[in-house]
C-alpha cells in the first residue's frame, strides 16, 4: 500500500457517530426493547437483516442489547462494507477489539437468503429513489411471515416512504420525531408481484450492438454514460492487448473493448458488487469470454506491472480522492510504457496533477468531456 492509500484509509480508522436517521432507528429500538424484552430462548431465534445509510449502528446497538441475536449488515459496496467492519472492530476509545460474532458484515449484489425476523432500514430523503425501493422490496421479501420491517427517514414531512410501505402492508405504525419519522410494518403475506429493478439496454460500438445491464445503486442506471462513450471513442484495441477497466460500473467500457477483439483480455474492477454483477450479466448476454472481473476497493489487483492500458471514468465530484486512487491504481498496474486514459470534466486538475504519476501527459477535449492520458515511465 502506497503513502496515499495509507493516508486515505487511515482517516476512517475511527468510530463515527450515527447519522440522524440511524439515531431515530436506535431510539425506536430502545423503546421496543424496553416495552418487550424477549426471553433468552427467543433472542437466539432473532435473525436481523440491516441496510444502513451509515455504518449500521442500529444493528450494533441491538446486538449489544440482545447478545444472542444474529445480525447481517448488508452493503452493495465493498468500501462501505470495510468501513462498517472497522466500526465494529473499534471501541469507544478507537482501540482495536474483536468484532462481535453476532454481527456479520456482508458485501453482495443482493440481500442474503432468509428468512429473517427483523429488517432494519435507514434512509436519507435525498438518496436514490429506485435504490431505496429495491432495498425495501428485498428486505420485505427476506422476512418470514410475522417478521417486522423498521424503516427510518430524515424527513419529518415524509409521505414517500409511508406510501412505499403501504404497498406492502396496509397497516403501518408511525413514530413522529422532530427531524424525521420511523415506520413499522409486520409481514402478513408474500408479495404477489416482485418488481425487477434492473434494466437491459443496448448501444453500438464499432458497428457492433452491445447489450448492457444496469441496476439501482450503480452509476448511470438505465442509460449509457456519455463519459463511457467518450472513453471508448478515445482508444483502440490491438490483438493480445491486456487492458484494465478501473471502476467499471455496469461494464459498458469493458464490454465494448472485449467485443472489438476476442484475443484481447480485459480485467474489470469495481468496489461495488452490484456493478460487477451487471458486468457479468452483460458478458453472458453478449457471449463474451475475454473479460475477468473482481470486487476490489483497494487499488491493488492481482497482476501489477502487467497491463498495456488502464482506463477509468473517475467521479466528477468531491476533492479528487477517488480520482487519485484510480490514478495510483493504474500506475501500480501498468507495465513500463503502458498508458493510462481517463475521461473527466476538470482538465486543469489533470493537467497539474497527472504528471506526478506519469510521463508524456496530455489532456484534450472530447465533446463535453476531456480525455487525460499519460505513459508509465520505464524502470
Amino acid at each position: 500500500m502506497d503513502d496515499f492509500d495509507s493516508q486515505f484509509d487511515s482517516q476512517f480508522a475511527k468510530r463515527s457517530s450515527p447519522r440522524l436517521e440511524e439515531k431515530l432507528l436506535i431510539e425506536e429500538l430502545k423503546s421496543w426493547e424496553e416495552a418487550k424484552r424477549p426471553e433468552p430462548a427467543e433472542q437466539a431465534r432473532l435473525r436481523v437483516l440491516s441496510v444502513s445509510s451509515g455504518r449500521h449502528q442500529a444493528a450494533e446497538w441491538l446486538g449489544q442489547a440482545w447478545s444472542n441475536i444474529e445480525a447481517v449488515c448488508w452493503h452493495i459496496d465493498s468500501f462501505q462494507a470495510n468501513r462498517t467492519t472497522m466500526q465494529f472492530s473499534l471501541d469507544s476509545e478507537n482501540q482495536s477489539i474483536a468484532q462481535p460474532a453476532h454481527l456479520k458484515v456482508l458485501c453482495a449484489a443482493d440481500a442474503p437468503d432468509g428468512p429473517f425476523d427483523l429488517a432494519l432500514l435507514s434512509l436519507v430523503s435525498t438518496g436514490e429513489t429506485e435504490l431505496a425501493r429495491d432495498y425495501l422490496q428485498q428486505l420485505f421479501c427476506k422476512l418470514r411471515i410475522g417478521g417486522r420491517l423498521v424503516a427510518s427517514v430524515d424527513n419529518k414531512e415524509d409521505t414517500w416512504l409511508l406510501n412505499q410501505l403501504k404497498s406492502f402492508e396496509k397497516s403501518v405504525k408511525l413514530t413522529n420525531h422532530k427531524r424525521g419519522k420511523v415506520y413499522w410494518i409486520e409481514k402478513t403475506a408474500e408479495l404477489k408481484k416482485v418488481k425487477d429493478f434492473s434494466c437491459e439496454l443496448a448501444f453500438r460500438d464499432c458497428d457492433e450492438l452491445i447489450k448492457l445491464v444496469t441496476r439501482p445503486g450503480v452509476f448511470s442506471h438505465r442509460q449509457l454514460d456519455n463519459g463511457a462513450r467518450q472513453l471508448l471513442d478515445a482508444v483502440d484495441v490491438y490483438p493480445q492487448a491486456r487492458l484494465l477497466d478501473i471502476g467499471c460500473g455496469s461494464g459498458s467500457v469493458a464490454l465494448g473493448l472485449a467485443m472489438r477483439d476476442p484475443s484481447a483480455h480485459i480485467h474489470a474492477v469495481d468496489s461495488n458488487a452490484r456493478a460487477v454483477d451487471c458486468l457479468l450479466r452483460g458478458m453472458k448476454l453478449n457471449g463474451l469470454e475475454n473479460i475477468t472481473a473482481e470486487v476490489n476497493p483497494t487499488g491493488i489487483y492481482g497482476e501489477p506491472d502487467s497491463y498495456d492500458m488502464a482506463l477509468a471514468n473517475p467521479p466528477y465530484y468531491g476533492d479528487f480522492h477517488i480520482a487519485e486512487k484510480f490514478i495510483a491504481a493504474a500506475q501500480r498496474s501498468l507495465r513500463s510504457g503502458g498508458r493510462v486514459v481517463l475521461v473527466n470534466k476538470q482538465p486543469s486538475w489533470y493537467e497539474e496533477n497527472l504528471k506526478k504519476w506519469f510521463e508524456d501527459c496530455e489532456v484534450f477535449p472530447s465533446r463535453r468531456y476531456f480525455i487525460a492520458s499519460g505513459i508509465k515511465a520505464g524502470v
